[in-house]
């Protein structure tokens, strides 16, 4: 690096490796669920409809508007019906996607014609840590809300952990971003008031923080819904990832990189960073110059014409860009272009200090998404236009989870 570090970075903590907060595990789960996965087969989604109607009773509890609350009952029926998974039960469709150390299929599940996404995990670990993800996955069953990705089951085959979840067809936000070459700031407030909600519900009902905040990580469907997805909720799962990180981008925390402990202000950090990037088409570090954001930005804030910028900043070797990202000043959305709101949003959340970075109330209440949420953005008719989707039907009672 050109120069000696003002913080010291610990480069034997790859970004992935072991995490000093707990994950949600069988030794703290609910009594409920250590019941339900005692069989190590069907967890909450096999034929115990006692389960089911223990699920569809706590959604009462979760603040949810009626469609929200009926869609994800119709998924809980579902999943009821389906039960146990195996790799025997799936058609492959296409892939979806790649990262965060898996690949991730759209399948069809042959028996009741329901697509799926199915992402496959390929990791050189002994049996027993094998038995132990699934198992510590199982908690997944319990995560049933609006704006997180739905669970059907995981399980083991070929050597290789499955992971199916809801399908969603608009895809991940970094692919939209691909497509769009930059998301509106009025697409981005709807997007975030989402994000901070699946996030609260993960801390105040399950204990969990998310991990992994970043646009692969925020999906979106033709119905207008926004759900995050692969967050940690298996700490043997992360750490077996660890050993196998690559990657040129990072949107951790500069006191995760550091190996110091951290919290959920972690994932405000993230999702600034994320939201920076939508904003300007481009991953914000290290930030582009003036020349850069004219030819992005032209004379009009309106100009969402995709594809990179000319003259963008070099891209950096990972340990370079690490040591930036503890280092160096944060980024900072360009001045002129976007709301005073939206910048003073984002500066909350790139706090080098977790200490004064806002917490997830704070943000919550923020006058930005304040009025994001007064401003009801047509999410499904701008995710139907971008990806070439044709529109769900209103208020149907179609499952929003099928093809």
């Amino acid at each position: 690096m050109s120069k000696m570090s003002k913080n010291k970075l610990n480069l034997t903590l790859p970004p992935g490796s072991i995490d000093t907060a707990p994950a949600v595990t069988p030794s703290n789960m609910t009594p409920q669920l250590k019941s339900a996965t005692a069989s190590e087969r069907q967890g909450l989604a096999g034929k115990s409809k006692t389960s089911i109607e223990a699920l569809t009773e706590r959604l009462e509890q979760i603040e949810m508007d009626d469609t929200q609350r009926r869609r994800i009952e119709v998924f809980l029926c579902q999943k009821e019906k389906i039960g146990e998974l195996s790799d025997d039960d799936f058609e492959k469709l296409g892939e979806l996607g790649q990262g965060n150390g898996g690949v991730v299929m759209k399948v069809r599940h042959k028996s009741t014609g329901l697509i799926m996404a199915r992402k496959l995990i390929h990791l050189e670990v002994k049996p027993a840590i094998k038995k132990q993800i699934i198992r510590e996955l199982k908690v997944l069953h319990e995560c049933n809300f609006a704006h997180i990705v739905g669970f059907y089951g995981a399980f083991y085959s070929d050597g290789e952990i499955s992971i199916c979840m809801e399908y969603m067809d608009g895809g991940s936000l970094d692919l939209i971003l691909k497509k769009a070459g930059r998301i509106p700031e009025s697409i981005l407030g709807t997007i975030t008031s989402a994000v901070l909600k699946g996030l609260s519900y993960l801390r105040d009902k399950h204990a969990i923080m998310h991990r992994d905040v970043k646009p692969s990580n925020i999906l979106v469907n033709s119905n207008g819904e926004i759900k995050i997805c692969d967050f940690g909720v298996s700490g043997q799962l992360i750490d077996s990832m660890a050993n196998s990180f690559v990657g040129t981008r990072s949107y951790m925390s500069p006191e995760r990189l550091q190996g110091t402990h951290y919290s959920v202000q972690s994932d405000i950090w993230s999702l600034g960073l994320s939201l920076v990037e939508m904003a300007i088409g481009m991953y914000p570090i290290p930030p582009p110059d003036a020349n850069t954001l004219a030819a992005i930005f032209g004379s009009s804030n309106e100009d969402h014409s995709p594809g990179q910028a000319p003259n963008s900043p070099r891209p950096m070797a990972i340990f370079e860009l690490l040591d930036y990202i503890v280092n160096e000043p944060p980024p900072k959305l360009p001045t002129g272009i976007f709301s005073d709101d939206f910048k003073d949003f984002v500066d909350r959340c790139l706090k080098k200090n977790p200490d004064e970075r806002a917490d997830l109330k704070t943000l919550m209440s923020h006058s930005w998404i304040r009025a994001a949420e007064c401003e009801r953005v047509d999410i499904a008719g701008w995710v139907c236009k971008t990806m070439d989707l044709m529109p769900s039907t209103p208020n149907s009672n179609v499952s929003p989870f099928s093809s």
